[in-house]
């Protein structure tokens, strides 16, 4: 499965930028966003930013794929207000 990741950017470029997520580090192709501060946050996916996102986006993003992990690894439950925050104020109308 591919998905996007939140990363952080450490060393900005026009092109790319080296980056840190929870992977560790890797060079993102920042062509789609332009070029962004270090410290910035970037959804990147398959080494290309596709998005700005804020550093509270990219930290509900860790904490969801973190609760993802557990079940994949075996959990029968998770704390679903933990990992998935503001997911019970998302009433549908």
């Amino acid at each position: 499965m591919c998905i996007a990741l939140p990363v952080q950017i450490v060393r900005p470029g026009p092109v790319s930028a080296l980056c840190r997520g929870r992977n560790g580090e890797e060079e993102v192709t920042m062509l789609l966003v332009g070029e962004q501060p270090a410290g910035a946050w970037v959804l990147s996916f398959l080494g290309w930013a596709r998005e700005v996102i804020s550093e509270r986006q990219a930290r509900e993003i860790d904490l969801a794929l973190d609760g993802l992990q557990e079940i994949m690894d075996g959990a029968e439950s998770i704390d679903v207000d933990r990992h998935f925050p503001g997911l019970a104020r998302e009433v549908p109308a």
